[in-house]
C-alpha cells in the first residue's frame, strides 16, 4: 500500500470491459463465411492480420476500421483466383462489412470485480481513464459502462505510445514517480508507459488483440504483473 495517493492511468478495452472476444468471434464467423477453397483458417487469419497491421496507423481502430479490414480481406481472397467466388458479389461483401460494423452496438460486459475495485480505489487515488480508438465509439463504450463517475479525467487517443503518455503526464501535471499505467496491452499500455518513465501494472487478458502483443521491456519504473483487476486493491 502506498502512503501517498498515486495517479492511476487505466486502460479501457479488455482491462475494464470485454472487447477482444467480440472481435475474435467476428473473425471466426468471417473465416467460416469465406469458406476458402485452398487456404486454411490459419492462413486466412494471417492475411487478415497483415491487412490490419498495414492499416493500423491510418485510421483509429474500432468497428468501422475493422469492418473495412474484413471487406478488404474478402475482396482479396474471394475472387476467382481465391475461393472461386465473384469478387463483385455485393451481397457477400456487404455481409463481410456487417460482421464488423455490428460490433459498434455490441454491449460490453464488465470484467469481474471492476466496479467494486474502482469504488475502492477512487477515494484513495487519482484515477484517469486513457483509451485509444475511434472517439465516438470509445465514448459510447465509456458511457454504457457506467464507470465514468470513478475517473477525474477521461481521454481518448488515436494511439498510445511514449509520446502520448509523456504529453498526458505533462498536460495533467502528474508526478511521474507516483504515476502508474494499468492495462492489458504490452504494446500500447505497458511498454510505452515504462519508456515514458512511469510505473506499470500489467493484467494479461486472453483475448488481447494479436497486434498488441510484444515482449515487455524493462524501464526505470516499477512493473507489477497481476492476474486480476481486483488485485489492484492489494497494492494501492
Amino acid at each position: 500500500m502506498h502512503a501517498l495517493p498515486q495517479h492511476l492511468i487505466i486502460d479501457a478495452d479488455d482491462t475494464l470491459w470485454e472487447d477482444g472476444v467480440y472481435f475474435e468471434r467476428a473473425i471466426e464467423e468471417f473465416i467460416t463465411f469465406l469458406d476458402h477453397g485452398s487456404l486454411s483458417r490459419q492462413q486466412v487469419r494471417a492475411i487478415l492480420d497483415e491487412i490490419e497491421l498495414a492499416h493500423s496507423g491510418l485510421h483509429p481502430f474500432g468497428s468501422r476500421a475493422f469492418a473495412e479490414n474484413l471487406a478488404e480481406c474478402y475482396r482479396r481472397l474471394a475472387g476467382p483466383a481465391g475461393a472461386g467466388r465473384d469478387a463483385s458479389d455485393r451481397r457477400d461483401l456487404t455481409h463481410a462489412l456487417e460482421l464488423g460494423r455490428r460490433l459498434l452496438h455490441q454491449p460490453r460486459q464488465l470484467i469481474a470485480e471492476v466496479p467494486e475495485t474502482l469504488h475502492y480505489l477512487a477515494p484513495r487515488h487519482d484515477l484517469i481513464l486513457f483509451t485509444k480508438g475511434h472517439p465516438v465509439e470509445q465514448s459510447l463504450k465509456v458511457k454504457a459502462s457506467g464507470l465514468a463517475v470513478f475517473f477525474r479525467h477521461i481521454e481518448i487517443a488515436r494511439t498510445k505510445d511514449m509520446t502520448t503518455f509523456s504529453a498526458l503526464v505533462t498536460r495533467l501535471g502528474l508526478d511521474r514517480a507516483r504515476t502508474w499505467m494499468i492495462g492489458n496491452s504490452p504494446k500500447s499500455d505497458i511498454n510505452p508507459a515504462l519508456a515514458a518513465g512511469l510505473h506499470a501494472a500489467y493484467i494479461a487478458h486472453a483475448q488481447t488483440w494479436r497486434l498488441e502483443h510484444e515482449e515487455i521491456a524493462r524501464g526505470p519504473g516499477r512493473l507489477l504483473v497481476l492476474e486480476r483487476f481486483s488485485e489492484l486493491a492489494w497494492h494501492f
